[in-house]
């Protein structure tokens, strides 16, 4: 029997239904719910009251039959179970809507014993409304509690890789991102299937909240003096512990929960709606926009300077006592790599404005010197006349700026509003390997890459490089690791290295193993860049080198912090020197109290050090 439509009422029945329908009412209204009396009364699977063995007009040719195919007849207790089963778990179902975290690392038993003020609301509201009035009200409420939960679920996916909610505003735009995501990761048949998942849960989502909700109203309106009895009882229960402040192992019983998660989204909404005003006062101030050319970085002139972004390489990599020891041992043959070829280097600290993903953001903040932490902001960004770190190396004139960017796999008209002359993605850089997962081209043919297509060049000007190292992407399965730099070759080396690797969908169901391969693949990309140092650098080149995100929570365990180490790295004493009153750390690691800057502030200093 649809939960939407009334029953019909059975051709010749007695008794209550029929004297509710019409025994002595009067007025339209009174009329209408004795008729809906009537028929909630057989939907609420009630069977007639004279004998199974005696016929009755319901068995008459042409009437209709309790039921399916009459199974309510010939099974009445059956029916009845089923009835006040359905009824039941539609309850628990709009309890556990109103009840359950929007974090899995919130989720506990706990949680869910609680007095949601939400529910008694809803009880209320549909007592009091006409019935055709809560026909509608009832469907309304249903469709909104779905609605509800998949927000829930939004969120729930956003902390586990963003750190943070999902925002109504901004971020519709990640979830192409994600698509992409799965098919590099799992390939175009585990995107499809994992579309399809999604649309059937939403389906099924706003469909089982509407049939609960519906359901529910129905049956307190069948029962409405029970219902108001209870629902009476229950907000003086709850405005009893919410004054009293009552609680069950730390956790408050009557809680308001979900009207102050509605007011927190309203309000960010609205945030976001009035943010492109505030990002467009922020771009438009620059202290270098009328320096002229001739003045800009030039404690750099006659220098190769490389900036360099390691995937995902965050304070964890360094500060967690289970990759701590690996890491160690790899920033110390680092450095003693560095120090072999005449280099030094020295560390900090940066506070990125994503964690887990977003790379695109946390290189926009560090080359623009603005806080772009959402999608409208880099928009705004990158069509703006909003200057650079790299573009005033171009605005010089005395540098060739260039890009390697492996992860770009379409086109990136973006990359001309970041200054760079000539733009080296994963098509372009003569790799014939196979794809790591992700991962398009390993991070040590994309560095021999730069150096045969650009920095080996002779007779050049001098270069200003952005280098996107993406061998530490997320999913970190397989990983590469480094060869003799000798057989590189056309890249087709690492098909048996990548066969050799492991698989993600089988690393992904451990969280310690996710975090192993995530600082393995960490300690490959610092690896690579240290011995590319080595081999090819020279008193001339510059190179920092920095994280751009934290990793996904997987990986940090929760974490709340958004550092990232950067470094920077040379042979001549006269670079460092310029940096000294930032009191960074010596080597590649930065001390736990080393200085901790917003990522958006280090263009400025940057060029403030080199202006002269």
């Amino acid at each position: 029997m649809s939960l939407f439509t009334r029953s019909r009422q059975l051709p010749g029945t007695t008794g209550g239904g029929g004297d509710a329908d019409s025994g002595g009412a009067t007025g339209e209204e009174v009329k209408e719910e004795a008729a809906e009396a009537t028929a909630s009364a057989q939907d609420a699977d009630e069977t007639p009251a004279e004998p199974l063995d005696e016929p009755s007009s319901a068995d008459a040719p042409g009437s209709p039959r309790p039921g399916w195919f009459g199974w309510r007849r010939r099974y009445p207790r059956t029916a009845r179970g089923v009835s006040v089963g359905t009824s039941v778990a539609a309850g628990l179902l709009v309890l556990l809507v109103l009840l359950f975290p929007n974090r899995l690392d919130h989720m506990n038993l706990r949680s869910f014993f609680r007095l949601p003020v939400e529910a008694i609301v809803l009880a209320a509201v549909l007592l009091v409304l006409p019935p055709k009035a809560r026909r509608i009200a009832a469907v309304c409420f249903g469709l909104f509690l779905g609605l509800f939960s998949l927000l829930k679920f939004m969120d729930m996916g956003f902390y586990q890789t963003l750190a943070r909610p999902f925002d109504l505003v901004f971020d519709w735009i990640m979830l192409g991102n994600a698509t992409d995501w799965l098919r590099e990761t799992f390939g175009r048949t585990g995107e499809v299937l994992a579309i399809i998942g999604v649309i059937v849960l939403m389906v099924a989502v706003l469909a089982l909240c509407t049939l609960a909700v519906v359901r529910l109203s129905n049956l307190m309106s069948r029962h409405r003096p029970v219902a108001v009895r209870t629902t009476l009882v229950l907000a003086t229960v709850w405005v009893t512990c919410f004054m009293v402040g009552v609680q069950f192992g730390g956790v408050t019983f009557a809680t308001k929960g979900n009207t102050e998660f509605l007011a927190n989204r309203v309000q960010h909404v609205r945030n976001g709606l009035g943010d492109a005003k505030v990002f467009e006062k922020e771009s438009a101030v620059d202290a270098f926009a009328a320096t002229p050319p001739d003045q800009l970085l030039n404690g750099l002139r006659g220098k190769d300077v490389l900036f360099t972004f390691i995937e995902s390489y965050g304070r964890v990599a360094i500060d967690d006592p289970a990759m701590a020891p690996e890491m160690d041992a790899t920033l110390k043959q680092g450095d003693a790599t560095l120090k072999s070829a005449g280099f030094a280097s020295r560390s900090g600290w940066l506070s990125s404005p994503v964690t887990g993903a977003g790379s695109w953001m946390a290189h926009s903040t560090f080359l623009s010197g603005l806080w772009v932490k959402n999608q409208q902001r880099y928009l705004n960004l990158t069509s703006s006349k909003r200057a650079t770190l790299t573009s005033y190396f171009q605005k010089t004139g005395d540098w060739r700026t260039v890009g390697i960017v492996p992860g770009v796999r379409k086109s990136w008209p973006e990359g001309k509003y970041f200054g760079l002359d000539h733009i080296y993605d994963s098509k372009h850089l003569g790799y014939k390997g196979p794809y790591f997962s992700w991962t398009p081209v390993p991070d040590q043919f994309s560095l021999e890459a730069f150096q045969k297509l650009e920095h080996g060049k002779k007779d050049r000007d001098p270069i200003m490089a952005e280098i996107i190292l993406a061998s530490s992407h997320n999913p970190w399965s397989p990983i590469a690791h480094t060869i003799d730099w000798n057989d590189l070759g056309d890249g087709t080396i690492f098909e048996k290295i990548k066969k050799e690797g492991t698989n993600p969908t089988e690393v992904w169901k451990s969280q310690e193993r996710v975090r192993t391969e995530y600082r393995k693949a960490i300690q490959y990309s610092v690896d690579s860049l240290t011995q590319w140092m080595q081999r090819y650098g020279d008193e001339n080149t510059v190179l920092v080198f920095l994280g751009d995100h934290q990793p996904v929570p997987t990986v940090t365990k929760g974490s709340t912090s958004r550092d990232v180490p950067i470094t920077i790295v040379a042979k001549d004493p006269k670079v460092l020197d310029r940096v000294a009153d930032w009191h960074w750390t010596e080597g590649l690691k930065p001390a736990d109290n080393a200085p901790v800057w917003g990522m958006d502030k280090f263009r400025d200093r940057f060029m403030t050090a080199f202006a002269k």
